[in-house]
């Protein structure tokens, strides 16, 4: 019996590399974006070369709505999802005291309540199931925090906190539920660094460098395969030794 994984900011760097790892493991893939048509664009060329059975949907994640929708097609296309990969995301350094009230409601939509949206609708079929995979993907800075990132930093946490407890609460259905927390990956995202900006923070990395798209997907491809069956609310921190 085939397998869906529906992915999540899969237009950029980390969300595509686990969309097309997946794909190599034998899932159908549904890739979830929201504006990057350029990347997406990308991923879907390469989805369509390996002859993966997929779907694009474009949406916002903090719309449950949208949401909704997807997760309805993707029982027509696919027969249901059955592993989740919530990585969408948005990042934002400023000092504390200068985030406005729009900027706070909108990371918090992004990367807490579109998690929240995506499980909520996930769930049933997995229940229903009695088996399924949800895998968060957090940050360190949600495990340690980070200066002039908090409300990121405290939307990651809210992630693992989330995921700690849902895993509890869907355990007796046999469902397993993950959090992955990437450190510093070669990304778009930390293309605001200058090169010795990168330079000074990977010689803070015991590793010495930044880890790759590739390298967080092996750790989601590991979780969303039946060698971690017994493995649940868990937090794998990917960060080359940082923290």
């Amino acid at each position: 019996m085939r397998k869906c994984a529906l992915i999540t900011g899969a237009s950029g760097g980390i969300g595509s590399a686990i969309a097309l790892r997946l794909a190599k493991d034998g899932f159908d893939i549904a890739a979830c974006y929201y504006s990057d048509e350029s990347g997406i664009k990308k991923l879907e060329e390469k989805l369509a070369l390996s002859g993966v059975v997929y779907r694009i949907y474009k949406a916002d994640v903090s719309d449950m709505k949208s949401i909704k929708e997807i997760f309805a097609d993707a029982a027509e296309v696919f027969g249901g999802v059955s592993v989740l990969v919530n990585n969408a995301g948005m990042a934002q350094q400023k000092l504390f005291t200068d985030i406005t009230e729009a900027e706070f409601d909108r990371i918090t939509a992004v990367n807490f309540k579109g998690v929240f949206n995506c499980c909520q609708c996930a769930v049933p079929y997995m229940v229903n199931r009695k088996s399924g995979k949800i895998i968060n993907i957090s940050s360190m800075w949600g495990v340690c925090g980070a200066s002039c990132e908090t409300v990121y930093s405290a939307t990651k946490a809210a992630v693992i906190g989330l995921t700690k407890s849902l895993a509890r609460e869907l355990a007796p259905s046999n469902i397993q539920v993950n959090c992955v927390a990437p450190g510093a990956i070669d990304t778009k995202m930390n293309s605001n660094l200058s090169d010795d900006d990168k330079k000074a923070f990977a010689e803070e990395i015991p590793m010495g460098r930044f880890g790759t798209p590739e390298e967080i997907a092996g750790v989601v491809s590991f979780l969303a395969g039946r060698d971690s069956d017994y493995v649940t609310a868990q937090v794998i921190t990917a960060d080359g030794g940082l923290t």
